[in-house]
């Protein structure tokens, strides 16, 4: 019998599913025993039920292709064989919700790639090397859903991740305001240039949803537990626009700051290379050895060269320069996918085992 604790994939067909499979191939505390999926992919084998669709550049693992998929709606048989799942199931937010909830009241810990509770005031929204503290509000979760070890976390947009963290190390020169605009990759549609030909070499200047996540999730990261709930920061006022453009993977945001107490360059720059969290404190699997990297040349990030960094995990900042209107402006880049979607949710779901929310059954 493995140590390992057993995992179950919602939504396992879907891009952020095969990206949730393939990154816990071999994964040092986590296997994947259960995939689940609409029922029309119920009964097949995983290798059957994806097909041709499989997104990823790396192989289905060996370890997945003959599990046969369950009907992600049937929700005591999938929670009876795992210790908690994983979610990225594909349906309408309300459906997101219920579903999420009637898994956590099987006492089974939902840690969801989904947007659908990221407001819900009870659970936790979370960037482990920001907010960890956060995983607290869980035991008023579980008072609300009458349980004693199910509840849900979940991880936010995936356009944050670029700009988010850095805003996080400066925090201390109180930045007041941040215009941010983001040059976001096809993958954060599940899309890749076969499925959306009509993609390449074009621009899309609006993302459905997407600005109002970039304006308010930083906040509530950036929140406190009050009463029983995370209330949300009131600093600083962002505005974003989100722009669709033909890239496969990697996010890049373009980011003018305005400053209450004015930063130098050297000191912006060193809260960012020495800026950490409870995923390097504790050494977890799948943490960054560095989170974030500055780089001096003029021409970096590019998300050829950079996106990779530190597995996808990292985040790249450059062109950090003085602005005319603002006090500094600078370029961020993070891998969507993997940092910005499973990646960030395997990262969570570490944590929650390092702080004794996630155990065997």
């Amino acid at each position: 019998m493995s140590d390992k604790l057993r995992v179950g994939i919602l939504g396992a067909t879907g891009m952020v599913g095969q990206r949730f499979i393939s990154l816990l191939e071999n994964h040092p505390w986590f296997e994947v025993v259960t995939v689940a999926a609409s029922p029309r992919s119920a009964g097949k084998t995983y290798e059957e039920a994806v097909g041709g669709r499989w997104k990823m550049t790396t192989p289905m693992p060996e370890g997945v292709k003959k599990l046969i998929v369950k009907d992600v709606t049937e929700v005591e048989k999938v929670a009876a064989e795992v210790d908690f799942v994983f979610s990225a199931v594909d349906m309408t937010k309300d459906e997101i919700k219920a579903i999420e909830e009637a898994y956590a009241k099987t006492e089974t810990p939902v840690v969801s790639n989904n947007s659908a509770h990221r407001w819900t005031p009870d659970v936790p929204m979370v960037v482990p090397e920001i907010n960890a503290e956060h995983m607290k509000v869980i035991e008023f979760q579980k008072k609300r859903l009458g349980t004693t070890r199910g509840f849900v976390a979940v991880k936010p947009n995936c356009s944050i991740q670029s700009y988010a963290p850095v805003l996080t190390a400066w925090r201390e020169f109180e930045p007041t305001e941040v215009v941010v605009t983001t040059y976001q990759a096809i993958s954060g549609a599940g899309k890749t240039f076969k499925d959306w030909p009509e993609m390449e070499g074009n621009i899309i200047p609006y993302i459905g949803g997407e600005e109002e996540k970039s304006e308010k999730e930083p906040l509530r990261i950036w929140g406190e537990i009050k009463n029983g709930v995370i209330e949300p920061a009131t600093w600083p006022k962002i505005t974003s626009q989100c722009i669709r453009v033909p890239v496969l993977n990697g996010h890049t945001a373009a980011v003018f700051v305005k400053f209450n107490k004015k930063p130098t360059k050297e000191q912006l720059i060193e809260k960012l290379v020495n800026f950490k969290g409870a995923p390097q404190d504790l050494n977890l699997p799948s943490a960054p050895k560095q989170f974030i990297r500055y780089m001096e040349e003029d021409n970096r990030p590019q998300v050829n060269l950079d996106v990779d960094y530190e597995k996808g995990m990292g985040i790249s900042i450059g062109r950090l320069r003085e602005d005319s209107i603002y006090d500094w402006k600078f370029v961020g880049l993070s891998h969507n996918t993997i940092r910005g979607a499973a990646g960030g949710a395997v990262l969570c779901a570490e944590l929650l085992k390092a702080q004794g929310y996630i155990s065997k059954k």
